[in-house]
Formats: C-alpha cells, sequence, structure tokens
C-alpha cells in the first residue's frame, strides 16, 4: 500500500517538476538533507539536459560531490542571499 502511494505521488510530483522546468527561464536548485539530494540531482540534471541555466543552492559541505553539477550550473551558492544578490545582478535591479 505505501509503495503504490509513493509510487503514485512521485509520478505525479514529476509531472508537475517537469512542466515547471520546461516553463522557466532560470531554475534555482537546492539540494537539502539525505533524499532530496537525488530530487535536486535529478532536476539538475534535467534543467542540463534542456540547456535551461540554473542557480544551485547548497551548504559547503556538498562542495566537493557536487562539483560536477555546479560546473554545468550558472552559479552555485551556499545561501539564500547569495541566490538573491545574483539575481538582482543578472537582471539588474
Amino acid at each position: 500500500e505505501q509503495f503504490w502511494r509513493d509510487n503514485k505521488s512521485a509520478k505525479v510530483n514529476a509531472i508537475r517538476t517537469k512542466t515547471l522546468i520546461e516553463r522557466c527561464d532560470l531554475a534555482i536548485i537546492r539540494f537539502g538533507d539525505k533524499y532530496k539530494q537525488w530530487n535536486a540531482a535529478f532536476d539538475a540534471g534535467y534543467c542540463a539536459a534542456l540547456n535551461k541555466p540554473y542557480i544551485t543552492l547548497h551548504s559547503e559541505d556538498l562542495i566537493h560531490p557536487l562539483k560536477e553539477v555546479d560546473a554545468s550550473a550558472q552559479a552555485w551558492a551556499t545561501s539564500v542571499e547569495q541566490v538573491i544578490t545574483t539575481l538582482k545582478y543578472i537582471s539588474n535591479d
């Protein structure tokens, strides 16, 4: 029962995420703790495959493990404030 519920919700979430990434001009990919990293890595890979620009956001302890993901990103940040600063810079605000 739990497996099928998780499976169905994962598929619905995948449709939503795919649609949002395809429609976006720029994605912010936030890497969290544990399982969220898998989802974020998948989203970053999808952005890269679509040639969609993205900014990664993650803690400093993930810099080395995510070096290839960050290399493909247009920018990477370790805080929300850095993301905001980057967005202001690229939008000239």
